[in-house]
């Protein structure tokens, strides 16, 4: 059986997105109980030298919409980093999600061997688009992920592997 690109990308990228969201809601309703100021999380790191968890989740949202722009060969689309709310972030998420699931699966023929460049600030990375997604793209973003959700269970919610493997669903 063959997978193609955007069988490998876009339901990965989705499912992360919305077990983000999940873990993000807990966080809020943390919040809520024990009358917290939501900004103590969202402002929150685990270094100093670290991101606090609102630039995670962006770093989550602009890397995963970047992937499925870049692999199905389209703009990738740019979202201002404003967002000081939970509702805020997940008005990003939602945007993300309706982005990756509107690419046209056939753009994604053939990205396996397309040419992938991207420009930072002192370099610029050159992928196949299969070495892209699974050596840069998959990983920056799970990075992302996974740290937003260290930020919070560091900060006592209460989550666990599930809620970001599956999204609380059990």
């Amino acid at each position: 059986m063959t997978i193609s690109m955007h069988q490998a990308a876009i339901p990965v990228l989705v499912r992360l997105l919305t077990n983000l969201r999940h873990v993000l809601a807990k966080g809020e309703a943390h919040a809520e109980a024990r009358k917290v100021d939501p900004s103590a999380l969202l402002n929150a790191r685990l270094a100093l030298d670290m991101l606090p968890l609102l630039r995670q989740v962006q770093m989550v949202s602009d890397s995963t919409k970047g992937a499925g722009a870049r692999l199905a060969g389209v703009d990738v689309p740019s979202y201002a980093d404003t967002e000081a709310t939970f509702a805020e972030l997940y008005a990003r998420i939602d945007k993300t999600i309706a982005f990756l699931k509107g690419l046209d699966a056939a753009k994604f023929d053939g990205a396996e061997s397309r040419e992938v460049v991207m420009k930072t600030p002192s370099s610029e990375l050159k992928f196949s688009g299969l070495d892209y997604l699974q050596t840069f793209a998959l990983p920056n973003a799970f990075f992302h992920a996974v740290t937003a959700y260290d930020i919070l269970r560091h900060n006592g919610v209460d989550v666990g592997k599930m809620d970001f493997l599956a999204g609380g669903a059990r």
